[in-house]
């Protein structure tokens, strides 16, 4: 398919000039780079880190326990594994 694309005048004669150092066309040298750029994005998208899921249950929090105090709240959670 034929397309139009306008790039800036230096990347156009470093490209032409990189494709005739690697005796390829300019056509090759933009399809080498469009296929290697979506490629990257498909495994960049498989990479993501899920986002948090919250549980919730009912009850809020047990009698005493503060939840600003880390040290308090730390010593509850061995008391009562």
């Amino acid at each position: 398919m034929k397309t139009t694309v306008e790039l800036p005048d230096d990347l156009l004669v470093a490209a032409k000039k990189h494709a005739v150092d690697s005796r390829s066309t300019l056509r090759a040298l933009i399809e080498r780079g469009l296929r290697r750029e979506l490629r990257e994005a498909g495994s960049r998208r498989a990479q993501r880190q899920p986002g948090i899921r919250w549980v919730t249950v009912d009850g809020g929090v047990p009698p005493g326990v503060d939840l600003n105090d880390r040290l308090s709240l730390g010593e509850w959670i061995r008391r009562n594994r």
